[in-house]
């Protein structure tokens, strides 16, 4: 059977050992806190549930070591970490760093890294979450002093490491939203200088280059001067003009109206790939959500919750994103799940009491049997 790459997002929230998560989650085991103490919003709601795995340390090596199996054995080959860089130093490498790097097994299952580059709001406080007072409590912008701090660290840290997942030898680094790193670098120009001294950089240090990948939202205007005003560009003129290797989504919230039925959002998301692939000139690898319902972040019901979303709905999903990739044998059979632990998010492959292990048979009936 044919191989694919079936990667799957990793929110590496679930450890109490970076000190900074204090102020949102205080009982001291990371994001668990609001999985543990979500509550059913109405009747029908399919909240609160619990991890089959337990509330586990994803900073531990010995708990990664079962995760890493779980995933190989059932076709998940790659991790993509969220990775953080807030107040001039990282965030939440720790279940990476510690976890991840340090399992004895991480041969099983490459990674790479989404450079989760979006500010940071009340979100992550179930106390003052429902709070819409447009706080931020850190700004993603950076300049491009910081920029080429953060880019020497993921270089001499992460891309060079014999798990990191790359194509054609280069390492794959996406990026999460390119309107926050173009205000902070200056606007287009001044990012194109950027992205070449990274390419450039990465040479040096050894490597064969560097893949660029951009995680793709609905349409959107860019500010080409990174400051109010000006000219503004579509994403496909900017992503031409920053030339980026390749392109996928986050999550289906993203670009698609996910308050309904699975199998509708679906037909929706099958035909924005088809407008992808009539607007671009470089690879789109296809992404599947499991599910979106964020409710277990907040104290108040938020509407907006995906429906059917049954491991069987998930598993023809699947096989779309299998028949995408099969049409498009020129490019690497890349597929990109949200994701394998985004609890509170309601996307989740990991198993729990609702679904049991659901999902990540669907994967392996999918892209592994």
């Amino acid at each position: 059977m044919k191989k694919y790459d079936v990667a799957a997002y990793v929110w590496p929230s679930y450890t109490g050992d970076e000190p900074r998560t204090r102020m949102f989650w205080p009982e001291g085991y990371g994001e668990w806190q609001s999985v543990k103490n979500a509550v059913k919003k109405f009747p029908e709601h399919n909240w609160p549930r619990k991890p089959l795995w337990g509330y586990v340390n994803e900073a531990d090596p010995y708990v990664m070591e079962m995760q890493i199996n779980a995933a190989a054995d059932h076709g998940v080959n790659i991790f993509i970490y969220d990775w953080y860089w807030y107040d001039k130093r990282p965030f939440l490498e720790q279940c990476l760093n510690n976890g991840y790097l340090k399992a004895s097994n991480n041969d099983r299952v490459k990674f790479y890294l989404m450079w989760a580059n979006h500010n940071v709001p009340n979100i992550w406080d179930i106390r003052i979450s429902d709070v819409e007072d447009d706080n931020i409590i850190w700004n993603a912008a950076v300049d491009r002093q910081e920029f080429e701090k953060i880019a020497d660290r993921l270089i001499e840290k992460y891309f060079k490491h014999p798990s990191y997942y790359t194509q054609d030898g280069k390492p794959v680094f996406m990026i999460y939203d390119l309107a926050i790193l173009m205000e902070g670098l200056g606007g287009a120009d001044a990012t194109k200088a950027a992205f070449a001294w990274f390419r450039e950089r990465a040479v040096q240090a050894g490597l064969p280059g560097l893949h660029l990948q951009l995680t793709l939202w609905g349409e959107r205007d860019f500010n080409l001067s990174g400051v109010d005003g000006g000219k503004s560009a579509t994403t496909s003129e900017i992503v031409k003009f920053l030339e980026f290797d390749s392109l996928s989504h986050y999550q289906f919230i993203h670009f698609v109206d996910i308050d309904r039925d699975y199998n509708e959002i679906m037909e929706d998301v099958l035909g924005e790939w088809k407008r992808i692939d009539e607007t671009f000139d470089i690879p789109y690898y296809p992404h599947i959500s499991i599910g979106w319902d964020n409710n277990p972040r907040f104290q108040e019901f938020r509407p907006g919750i995906v429906k059917n979303n049954t491991p069987e709905n998930v598993r023809r999903a699947f096989q779309k994103a299998k028949e995408y990739a099969d049409a498009h044998p020129d490019q690497y059979p890349l597929i990109i799940i949200n994701s394998w632990n985004e609890w509170t998010e309601t996307s989740y492959l990991q198993p729990d009491d609702l679904h049991g292990y659901g999902y990540l048979d669907a994967v392996k009936d999918v892209f592994k049997k």
